[in-house]
Order: structure tokens, then sequence, then C-alpha cells
């Protein structure tokens, strides 16, 4: 299975991001999947094991509980395959961040404010007339 018909699903993803915070029983995964999807318990361990058998995350027996983890070569691997596209996002970013600059100095160069309009005591007077 390809890593982004993994990462597709958003149970899935949504368990990776549990994990990300540390080992998790998968109870206590199971808990907050059910509550927040309706999933049942047999649903959750078959996601589960869609994540482990795809490298995603880890299990280890702890007594009677399993704990899962992050495995994060999969998703380094997905890093890797985003880079090249990540130029083109930054630059589109860069791009507003200079178009939001240009405003900011416009509104100061007209006496208005740094913030939004209206936010100025002479913006509010106009709103209030």
């Amino acid at each position: 299975m390809h890593a982004f018909d993994i990462l597709g699903d958003p149970v899935r993803r949504r368990i990776l991001e549990l994990l990300a915070d540390g080992e998790q029983t998968s109870g206590a995964i199971t808990e907050v999947i059910r509550a927040e999807f309706g999933i049942s318990q047999p649903g959750v361990s078959q996601h589960l094991r869609v994540l482990r058998q795809n490298g995603f995350a880890t299990v280890r027996a702890q007594g009677a509980r399993r704990l899962y983890a992050v495995n994060s070569e999969p998703l380094r691997e997905v890093d890797q395959w985003l880079t090249r596209f990540r130029g083109i996002w930054e630059q589109h970013l860069d791009a507003l961040a200079t178009e939001l600059a240009r405003g900011r100095r416009e509104r100061r160069r007209r006496g208005g404010t740094d913030g939004a309009p209206g936010d100025s005591p002479a913006g509010e007077e106009r709103n209030h007339r």
C-alpha cells in the first residue's frame, strides 16, 4: 500500500496524531477514536493493523497491554517526497507576507493602525455614525 493510501484515511491520520504525543495503549487509542469517529474496537484494531503492517506504527507488549508508537521512517519518506513541492507553497507564503507588509505600510502611511480596518479610534468613530 502506498504511503498516501495509508495517510489518506482520517482515522489513521488521527491515530498517528495521538501516537505523536508518545506511546499509547490500544485501549486509549480506541477510546479516543470511538468518541471522535464512532468506530468500534474491532474497527480501530483494523486501522492499527494497517498502520503496523505498513510500517507507520510499532507495537510492543507490556504484560497484557499492547503499546503503540509512531515509526517515523515512512513519514520521513513522505516528507522527502513533499520537498519538491515545498518551494511552491513557500513562494506563495513569501508573496503573501510581502503583500501583508505592504498593506500595513500603506495603512500607517494613511494614518491607520497596524491592525484590521476599524481598529483605530478614527475607524471606530466612522463605524458608529
